[in-house]
């Protein structure tokens, strides 16, 4: 048989629909003398990286078929006599899935339900919904915009439980919800309500009645209903507000809560008391090291209030329990407390607080407590030249603890010495504004450490960390050798001898 041209004998369909996920092959076997060639295009597109061709390149295989991977495909068969080519659209179609579901909800009667479910899909979904079971329409107060469900002014008759669904022609999905709608006349759980505050304070009154539909909120002092002025204000959220008290704003306060279903009144009680007043003593005081001190806190306040204490170290509560060794509460009288500091240390400086609290009102008020003590460790010990018998060294100052450094100590360490050793130094003494030296006396050719240490009228501190191992210059001898004395050798030998 002579030579023709290619001719496609079995093709994929010309319209192909798969579902997302699933496995694709298009097929495209042609004849054709010599054996023609297959070649795969998408239209307005590239051919899916994940693609594979089986089979001489006549299958091409999608695996795992994603939306995008959706178009027009082309095969083309060719050879020198000519060729031809197939085209075929793929769509590929998803179920419905939940992008807004809806979810349970609870509201007064009088409010705005608005539920909105979501899905995608392909084809695109569309939305229906029902409430127990029955399809609903846009009526009256319900508005239906495909996923969106509004009802105005919610009822008792709306509640229920709801559904949207969401579907294509090849499935649907569904969510559900429960509708609950509350009604009940107002109800205070806490009636009446005593309310103390602080002369020249302001004072809010909370009128906080469970209700549903929610309430119309009047105020009154006694018979008399409560007019608005620069003084007294009615808040957005129902409460009464007012503003620089004064004794005369004593006496009892009614908030009447009222719907379709009821009425409720709730009495607040208000009582307007001087202000509490802490002295704190001392104020500052200053301690040494392994000392004791006494705070005073004590409030001057209306004494039919109760007052409670707590204490505080650099703002935090001291824990009596856990540092019972060094801190210990003492009640003297019911409006005054103090704080015993034993055996103090360093790490006891700081601010120390009395915070005092009525039902009315709470002082908070601060003392400060110096600690003097030994120096703190001077900071890094430099070696800045070292010869065969002096190392010239600089250090940093460490800190005092209100207490003025007077001297410095510079110790060194090698491997001759027994531990950390004084050496002499130029000047001596060093003297605590100085922040160099020498230390001289060394010895040549070893390996020496250097260290600070400070000193004041408290004590003296911990010392500095060592400086880097240094190694002194080598030098001549100083001392010539003694006792030499010669003999005792073999034939032709001279033992010789010294010190």
């Amino acid at each position: 048989m002579g030579e023709y041209e290619p001719k496609i004998e079995v093709h994929f369909p010309t319209s192909v629909l798969a579902a997302k996920g699933l496995t694709v092959r298009l097929e495209c076997f042609a004849l054709g003398n010599p054996v023609p060639t297959i070649t795969w295009r998408k239209i307005n597109g590239n051919i899916p990286k994940k693609a594979r061709l089986r089979k001489s390149q006549a299958v091409l295989e999608i695996p795992n078929i994603q939306l995008e991977d959706s178009g027009t495909y082309e095969c083309k068969a060719e050879n020198p006599r000519g060729g031809t080519a197939f085209k075929g659209h793929l769509q590929v179609y998803t179920l419905p899935q939940w992008v807004r579901m809806i979810n349970d909800t609870q509201m007064d009667s009088g409010e705005k339900l608005q539920w909105e479910c979501k899905a995608m899909g392909r084809p695109r979904p569309t939305y229906h919904w029902l409430r127990n079971g029955l399809p609903l329409t846009s009526q009256g107060r319900m508005e239906i915009v495909n996923g969106e469900l509004t009802i105005h002014r919610v009822q008792q008759t709306d509640s229920g439980m709801y559904q949207c669904v969401a579907g294509n022609k090849y499935g649907s999905i569904n969510s559900n919800a429960e509708l609950k709608i509350l009604a009940s006349a107002p109800v205070f759980v806490h009636n009446p309500v005593r309310v103390i505050a602080t002369l020249g304070k302001d004072i809010l009154l909370e009128c906080k009645p469970k209700a549903s539909p929610k309430p119309r909120i009047t105020w009154k002092r006694g018979d008399r209903r409560i007019q608005q002025s620069r003084r007294i204000m009615l808040l957005r959220n129902n409460t009464l507000r007012i503003v620089n008290s004064s004794r005369a704003d004593e006496g009892n306060y009614v908030c009447r809560a009222e719907n379709e279903l009821g009425s409720a009144e709730m009495t607040a009680v208000l009582w307007v008391k001087e202000a509490m007043r802490v002295e704190l003593s001392p104020i500052r005081v200053e301690v040494t090291v392994g000392e004791s001190v006494v705070l005073s806190c004590k409030a001057a306040h209306d004494t039919s209030l109760d007052v409670a204490f707590q204490w505080f170290f650099n703002q935090r509560p001291i824990n009596f329990q856990q540092d019972g060794n060094h801190f210990e509460y003492i009640q003297t009288q019911s409006s005054t407390v103090d704080l015993m500091i034993r055996s103090i240390l360093l790490k006891h400086a700081g601010k120390y607080g009395c915070r005092a609290q009525t039902s009315a009102d709470t002082v908070f008020t601060e003392s400060e407590l110096l600690v003097r003590g030994p120096p703190g460790p001077p900071g890094v010990v430099i070696v800045e030249e070292i010869t065969d018998t002096t190392a010239t060294l600089s250090w940093t100052r460490g800190l005092d603890n209100h207490s003025p450094i007077s001297t410095y100590n510079i110790q060194a360490r090698s491997p001759f010495s027994l531990g950390w050793q004084t050496v002499q130094t130029d000047p001596d003494p060093v003297t605590g504004d100085m922040e160099s030296a020498m230390a001289v006396e060394l010895n040549p050719w070893v390996e020496y450490e250097f260290r600070v240490v400070a000193s004041n009228a408290i004590g003296t501190g911990d010392p500095s960390a060592p400086s880097r191992g240094v190694r002194s210059k080598e030098a001549v001898p100083k001392v010539a050798p003694s006792n030499v004395s010669g003999g005792n050798g073999r034939r032709h030998e001279l033992v010789i001898s010294w010190e």
